[in-house]
């Protein structure tokens, strides 16, 4: 069993808040979680609406139901009965006693029917994304707190080589299953249910969806499109739906925790910024499943091999943002004339901002830090630090605070109190 560096901050959320919901891809751990916060001491009754007496129960007399509970209730999987969200609604009006409900679901809360109003002012929201790698590794990351701080770009001697973090980290992502698994085909096996399970269930409990059987043609359209801008117009025309269809289904993608979008940078201190959205898969391992790359297949094609690299940073750097101290907002950078930084943090003030560009050689010229010149000009002193992280095993300075790094930092950076 792994331990969630999302705990402390759940707990902290349960201390104070009437009703924290723990959102997720199905798979990724949720209920294993909150389990084991029952088992450690929290004094929560657990019910799962993956039974169906429990679901039947619920939805039939949903208030009936609630005032039946007494003490801090943990609903799994609620997308499944959003008709008890109006009564946790009236029952926290009348209690607003911390961590009264913990709710998880595998959909996104947000998009369920009448949430926001039933929920805005009472909820924290958190994302319990697939295990980080020093979630596998059993150790906290630091990696985006160091980023913010003064602390020098260290050399890191590398414990893998490229082709073992290929084959163990990025091929394999991040499910807690497929980890456990060692022979590949038992992952692809394992991957082949879970888009099915995803595609049949739970999109169609969202959604009344009558092309259900376009769904997977989609994904693969998009998984093959991973790290590059979004164009609706091309999506639709490769995907033989029409715009208002292709973004019903691309909401509903999103809304299962299986794509991820990032939304463009601007600064009126840069001039003439591209305002297209990029897209990202939520794990590597399910996009290298989908588009059929194994260790080997992936070294003959870089275009790809780049792709891949850089939505495994972006996975990273968001499970990361879950428990960092600094909780930067995420963006990408790109102008007209081709000049880009793959990742933009930037501080809750919008007075600090990192930016980090990724390679997936071993190798790095001041060409690859361009992006982030053009970046730290035009900031000036707002641009905290430039980074390249790239597959090599030594710390290449190009600026004063400009630097290429090897990949392994990402996850291997300690977890030290940042500066405020």
């Amino acid at each position: 069993m792994f331990d969630r560096h999302i705990t402390e901050q759940l707990l902290a959320a349960l201390s104070d808040t009437p009703v924290v919901v723990l959102g997720g891809a199905r798979q990724t751990g949720k209920s294993t979680l909150v389990q084991k916060l029952i088992q450690g001491g929290y004094p929560a009754q657990y019910i799962t609406f993956d039974d169906l007496s429990m679901l039947g129960a619920a939805r039939r007399d949903p208030a009936g139901f609630l005032a039946g509970l007494e003490g801090p209730v943990i609903f799994d999987e609620i997308q499944r009965v959003p008709e008890l969200l109006l009564p946790i609604k009236a029952a926290v009006d009348r209690n607003r006693q911390p961590g009264r409900f913990l709710l998880t679901g595998s959909a996104s809360i947000l998009n369920l029917p009448r949430v926001a109003d039933a929920l805005a002012g009472r909820m924290e929201l958190l994302t319990l994304w697939p295990l980080s790698q020093g979630e596998r590794l059993g150790h906290s990351e630091g990696f985006i707190d160091w980023a913010y701080s003064d602390r020098p770009a260290a050399n890191l001697s590398p414990s893998q080589t490229v082709r073992e973090i290929w084959t163990n980290r990025v091929l394999v992502g991040g499910y807690p299953e497929v980890v456990a698994r060692s022979q590949p085909d038992r992952r692809h096996a394992w991957f082949d249910s879970y888009i099915n399970t995803i595609l049949m269930r739970d999109v169609r409990e969202l959604s009344s969806v009558a092309g259900l059987t376009d769904m997977p043609r989609l994904l693969e359209i998009l998984a093959a499109r991973a790290g590059g801008l979004i164009n609706y117009a091309d999506l639709a025309r490769d995907a033989g739906l029409n715009q208002v269809t292709l973004k019903r289904y691309f909401t509903l993608l999103q809304s299962v925790f299986l794509i991820r979008t990032l939304r463009p940078w601007f600064s009126n201190r840069i001039k003439r910024l591209m305002k297209s959205e990029k897209l990202y898969l939520c794990d590597t391992g399910l996009l290298s499943h989908i588009l059929g790359f194994s260790a080997g297949s992936i070294t003959r094609d870089s275009k790809a091999k780049g792709a891949i690299m850089e939505n495994f940073v972006a996975a990273e750097l968001l499970k990361q943002a879950a428990w960092s101290r600094t909780r930067p907002q995420f963006y990408h950078f790109r102008d007209y004339s081709g000049i880009e930084v793959d990742f933009v943090l930037e501080s809750a003030s919008g007075h600090r901002v990192v930016g980090i560009a990724v390679k997936a050689s071993a190798s790095v010229t001041s060409e690859d830090t361009r992006g982030l010149r053009v970046m730290a000009e035009g900031l000036g002193s707002k641009f905290v630090r430039g980074i390249v992280l790239y597959a090599g095993e030594t710390v290449i300075p190009f600026a004063k605070n400009i630097h290429a790094i090897p990949l392994e930092t990402l996850w291997m950076a300690a977890d030290e109190k940042a500066p405020a």
